[in-house]
């Protein structure tokens, strides 16, 4: 009796060690740190170039307080958690170039994120932002910015001052024009508007001169502007699915346009689903050269 005893005993022991060792395999590797007193800067990725962290997809609902401590941090990621509030100590992390926040429920930033002049890159798509802190405009050395997904219908008139942003993501929102503030970022080569609520391209459009590739897919614009024939760098120029019946004669002054594109992720010009009027469906289906040479001669008799 006694030795069957024992042996339960030592059954029930082990069933436990299991459990626990078991609970301890599932701990993120920053709980592990957290919990046995170490250091959080051994979390840290130190690169060639850059140092990095990442919390990513830890159904976080707060960022851990240790965070604001690591000063050196140059790449973070926060992507794909639950946080609906970015506490302002994130302006302590001076030395961030890239920050990726997408995939949260932020309803708004913070502005101290001002305090990030060294920032290039800022992620912050798939939130429920409704607006952006007019402040973020100071973070000069800013390229890359993406605000897709969200709740926005405007932008901070002070984003003007971005000069050096190359990319610019504002699909998936509720804006019923692009930003006045969009015509005076002269570095632009990306700019992104699809499904959005825009009835009409402003004129304005012709001031992005270095524009490579612009995409206004699913909105319900009435008119291709002759203005954006001006913006002879487009490589790409998606106007899919909205409600343009014509088409400019200048549009063949967009020689960098390959081809008629129907792969997304071509070059060249998307025009499908629109009620374009006749011949002009014959003509795409023709091919770029052919639709050029139509709208060429159709100019000049």
């Amino acid at each position: 009796m006694g030795a069957r005893q024992s042996r339960a005993d030592t059954k029930d022991k082990n069933s436990k060690r299991m459990l626990l060792l078991g609970r301890r395999q599932k701990l993120s590797l920053w709980d592990d740190v957290l919990l046995s007193g170490r250091d959080p800067r051994s979390l840290l990725k130190r690169g060639m170039h850059h140092v990095s962290f990442s919390l990513v997809t830890k159904g976080m609902t707060d960022v851990p307080d240790f965070l604001w401590g690591l000063s050196e941090v140059q790449k973070l990621n926060l992507s794909h958690n639950q946080l609906r509030v970015l506490p302002p100590e994130v302006g302590r992390l001076t030395r961030i170039v890239v920050l990726n926040l997408c995939g949260n429920r932020l309803k708004s930033l913070p502005r101290e994120l001002s305090l990030l002049k060294s920032m290039k890159v800022l992620f912050v798509n798939m939130n429920c932002l409704t607006e952006m802190p007019a402040e973020l405009s100071s973070c000069k050395q800013l390229e890359v910015l993406s605000l897709s997904h969200n709740c926005l219908s405007q932008l901070p008139a002070s984003f003007a001052d971005l000069s050096r942003l190359r990319k610019l993501n504002l699909s998936n929102n509720y804006f019923a024009h692009i930003p006045i503030c969009v015509f005076s970022l002269k570095e632009l080569n990306f700019l992104h508007v699809g499904s959005n609520r825009l009835e009409n391209i402003a004129e304005s459009i012709q001031c992005l001169a270095n524009l490579q590739i612009f995409i206004a897919e699913n909105n319900n614009i009435h008119s291709f502007p002759r203005s954006l024939c001006l913006v002879t760098s487009l490589e790409l120029l998606n106007l899919n699915n909205n409600d343009i019946q014509t088409l400019p004669d200048e549009l063949y002054l967009l020689c960098r346009l390959a081809k008629i594109a129907w792969n997304p992720m071509d070059k060249g010009l998307h025009i499908s689903h629109n009620p374009l009027s006749k011949p002009l469906p014959e003509l795409v289906e023709g091919g770029l050269e052919m639709l050029f040479s139509y709208l060429k001669d159709k100019k000049h008799n």
